[in-house]
């Protein structure tokens, strides 16, 4: 997206809420401590910006505890339409092939119909997403990838790929939307 002429990119995490020794335990204190420099975002980045794109972990077939709080906490913004019209999407990564991904972002648009957004995924003019030779978490509604169990996994080079082009493709409509 910080490609295309006049897109700002900001990247943000929400707050954490499980403890260190909690997140020990599932083997995700160290991207806790990689992301030490990411700030976090604030309701008032939501209404500031023209486009979201939403990330979030899949956690049994639906968004993390952490972006269901963050998101529950926008009753304000919706109720004041802030979010209507600006242009969504959303990404999530799972553990396992069949862990949920598809059924992650599909919930999660719901959440952005409700506050009057305009969805983008990911076309099947993408064509790498219709590619069988290897595992990928790729689909109509957005963008994902699987992890594996202890995040061993990396993202493959269609996933990569598949990201900038929903970055680009948001971007660009957002344009379009905003002349």
């Amino acid at each position: 997206a910080k490609d295309i002429a006049g897109a700002n990119v900001e990247i943000k995490k929400v707050p954490e809420t499980l403890s260190d020794d909690i997140l020990e335990k599932m083997g995700a204190l160290k991207a806790k401590d990689a992301q030490k420099d990411i700030k976090i975002a604030s309701l008032d980045d939501l209404e500031k910006a023209d486009a979201i794109i939403f990330g979030t972990p899949t956690r049994f077939g639906n968004m993390c505890a952490q972006m269901r709080a963050f998101l529950d906490a926008t009753g304000g913004l919706w109720m004041k339409g802030a979010l209507v019209g600006k242009v969504g999407s959303v990404f999530t990564s799972s553990n396992t092939q069949h862990g949920g991904q598809e059924s992650t972002i599909l919930t999660f648009h719901t959440n952005l119909l409700h506050h009057g957004m305009i969805i983008v995924g990911l076309p099947y003019t993408f064509e790498k997403q219709m590619q069988t030779n290897t595992i990928m978490g790729l689909s109509p509604y957005g963008v994902s990838t699987v992890a594996g169990m202890k995040g061993e996994r990396s993202i493959t080079e269609e996933e990569k790929d598949a990201a900038i082009f929903l970055g680009k493709r948001v971007a660009e409509i957002t344009n379009k939307l905003n002349k």
